[in-house]
């Protein structure tokens, strides 16, 4: 699957000094400190939001992030109708605020 290199451009303008990206989940992810913040698909945006935050980005337009039989707690996918203008700024945000939250990860 190959992932939407607009919104991929327009994301990476929205992620902080030091980020880093890294091909996974057939997208691009975009990682801080070793934690990935969001990731861009094809068609959507998938975002770290962590279990405290999960029910607010549910209740924000968001759709479970779900692989195989199995719904991942704290990611959700956001289609990329809610991601119009400045809406991204606001769904990175919550990526970021997760990841940044998050102890760094040494490097590999």
């Amino acid at each position: 699957m190959a992932y939407d290199a607009e919104l991929a451009a327009r994301v990476r303008d929205l992620m902080p000094a030091g980020a880093t990206e890294v091909k996974m989940f057939g997208g691009l992810a975009f990682m801080v400190n070793g934690n990935m913040a969001c990731a861009v698909g094809a068609d959507d945006l998938l975002v770290r939001t962590g279990r405290s935050a999960y029910e607010a980005a549910i209740a924000a337009g968001a759709e479970p992030m779900v692989m195989g039989a199995r719904t991942m707690s704290g990611y959700v996918n956001v289609a990329a109708d809610l991601l119009r203008g400045d809406a991204l700024a606001d769904w990175v945000s919550r990526g970021l605020a997760t990841a940044e939250s998050l102890p760094p990860k040494p490097p590999k």
